[in-house]
Formats: C-alpha cells, structure tokens, sequence
C-alpha cells in the first residue's frame, strides 16, 4: 500500500500561502481545512482561497469540509480545483447522492466522522467512496493532541475495507506527527494528514518525507498490509 502524505495548510502562514503550498511540494497532497464557525467552532477559508492555491502550486488539493450542508456546498469544491473533497457523514443529507457527484465532477469522494461517530453503520456507504476520514481529534482547531483511542476505530475501517475487497483510501487526521504516525499505519491508515508537524519543522520538505519513511516501514510490517 503506498503511504500517501497530506500537509494542512492550516498550520501555514496565511499570509504566504502560495509560498507555503511550493514548499511541501514533494507532499501527495495539500490538505485544505474548510470551516464555516457552524459545523466547527472555528472560520477558516472557503473556494476564493481555494481556487487561489489551485493555481499556486501543482500539488493536488485535498480538501476537507467542516462545514454545514455540505450537500449543497461541496460540488463547488470540486468546480474551484479541488482533486479530493471530503464530507462529513454527520452533517450530509444524503451522503451517497453527494459521494456520486463528486465523482461525477471528477474528483475523489471521501466520508468524514468525528471521533464520536462510529464507522459500522456506514459500512454499506464504502463502495460509494474513494476514502474514509478518521479523526483523531475533535474537528475545529489545529495543534491538538492525538487521541490514541481512535487506533481501534482505525482498525476496524481497515477491516471492513477489506471485507468488501475495496481500494477505499483510509485517512487520519489530527495529531499526526513522528510521534504517532507510525501506530496510525499500524492500525490500518494509509494516507496521513499532518500540519504542525510539518509546518513548524524548519524545512517542511524534510519533514513530510521524514513522516513518509516512518509510515512505509510500519505499514512493510503491518499485518493488515501483508495480508493486502
């Protein structure tokens, strides 16, 4: 399984985004957090920014939207460069009809849930999607400690994965870093979404790659990949 790196730019300098994209550009991913201050206690950005960064830097955006009726919203994503876009299933109406029209604009779809949200009433939605979102922290804010107890979550979405024989991709979010990306592979996560860890390092090139070899290791030796 190829370990996928997805650098928040949340954790940048907004003041120099453009700048900030082209420096993790070794990165799989620029991961884009959307917050609407309803959804989230928290505004972050929304398309304008987003079709900004789309022209800045040739890395793929990975948009994440906490927002709500993203039924309504998230096609937009797609339309302002967006390559992925992900949802959250507590806020969706109709979560396959919109997982649907993502793919049909041409984007990657991908199904969020908080840490609270359990993922097995939603395992008849994973050939719908190109991804799962788990997060290990509470959506809102940047810089929060992991929460160790989403590791059985994490599992257990690999599992279902592979009981449908499925190449759904399987995201975690929220306190990634060198510390903790490696129980995050472990435990079945395949694409790693890490802000301050990369951005706070003194060269965000080295450390996505640095977070890159921790993962590939792990996952070399992980029984959820041996057995893929």
């Amino acid at each position: 399984m190829a370990v996928q790196i997805s650098p928040s730019i949340l954790s940048a300098d907004f003041s120099r985004l453009a700048e900030e994209a082209r420096a993790v550009e070794g990165a799989d991913w620029l991961h884009v957090d959307v917050m609407d201050n309803h959804f989230v206690p928290n505004l972050t950005l929304g398309v304008p920014v987003v079709e900004s960064l789309a022209r800045a830097t040739g890395t793929p955006l990975d948009c994440h939207l906490m927002i709500e009726d993203p039924d309504r919203w998230a096609p937009a994503y797609v339309e302002a460069g967006a390559s992925s876009v992900t949802f959250h299933v507590e806020a969706a109406a109709a979560p396959v009809r919109l997982a649907r029209e993502l793919r049909a604009k041409g984007a990657r779809a991908s199904m969020a849930l908080k840490p609270a949200t359990p993922i097995e009433p939603y395992e008849d939605l994973l050939p719908e999607l190109d991804m799962v979102l788990i997060m290990t922290v509470e959506p809102g804010f940047g810089g929060q400690a992991f929460l160790d107890i989403m590791l059985p979550k994490i599992r257990r979405t690999r599992e279902l994965i592979a009981k449908h024989g499925l190449e759904v991709w399987l995201q975690v979010d929220g306190g990634v870093s060198a510390a903790t990306i490696e129980q995050c592979a472990e435990a079945g996560a395949d694409v790693f979404v890490a802000g301050s860890a990369v951005y706070g390092a003194n060269d965000p090139a080295a450390a996505v790659a640095a977070l890159r070899t921790r993962a590939e290791e792990r996952i070399a030796t992980a029984a959820w990949a041996c057995d893929h």
